[in-house]
């Protein structure tokens, strides 16, 4: 994991320096934006597992559980998991950009799921489980795609990243009993096998970035 670290370490050096002349141009704006708060839009699996993720990152307002991605209106998640309307599972995460920036946002998606499966996390199997980036503007497009091309000319994981990258179009909120599911629900057997390690894992990687 130290490894793995440091290479992302190199790659958001990296991405930070690309972009820091832009960034330079847009510093009065954003300093007089800074009280805003930015939405992205996340697939990378089951959507228990990335709320319980992102919920706990400092600067993140609100997670909120939910589809994206497919072709009708408001589906359940009996529709959703047929693998027929085309949503992914998402979490649709709210922060403040003064205090999370997207890249660090973007540096905790990739190392906490894997993104060189296609449609499939672990034992979860099936569209719906697509990593997926929902992008709500086109700065956290042109940083998406360019934090992916560097992880796969790095060679950071040893399949290329399979991440889909698109404009976001719709979200529609989880049945309620999804919301804060790992919270609520932390016994149960998928978030004890599951879900539970996965959080460990993060805490202790990330455990600069958490709320206190």
């Amino acid at each position: 994991m130290k490894s793995l670290i440091s290479i992302f370490s190199f790659v958001f050096l990296i991405i930070s320096c690309v972009d820091y002349q832009a960034e330079t141009k847009e510093v009065i704006s954003q300093d007089l934006n800074n009280s805003k708060m930015d939405t992205i839009t996340f697939g990378a699996g089951c959507f228990w597992c990335v709320e319980a993720i992102f919920s706990d990152l400092k600067g993140v307002e609100k997670v909120v559980s939910g589809y994206s991605g497919g072709t009708i209106k408001n589906p359940s998640y009996k529709e959703v998991c047929a693998g027929t309307t085309g949503h992914a599972e998402v979490c649709q995460i709210i922060y403040h950009p003064d205090e999370i920036s997207f890249k660090e946002l973007l540096e905790v998606f990739w190392q906490t799921h894997d993104p060189t499966t296609l449609n499939r996390q672990g034992g979860d199997v099936g569209t719906q489980y697509r990593s997926a980036i929902f992008y709500h503007n086109e700065e956290q497009k042109k940083i998406a795609e360019e934090f992916k091309e560097v992880l796969n000319q790095e060679k950071v994981f040893e399949n290329p990243i399979v991440t889909e990258i698109t404009a976001y179009s719709n979200f529609y909120p989880a049945e309620d009993y999804h919301q804060d599911y790992f919270e609520l629900n932390g016994e149960q057997p998928y978030c004890s096998a599951v879900i539970r390690p996965k959080v460990e894992k993060f805490r202790k990687v990330f455990k600069d970035k958490l709320k206190k």
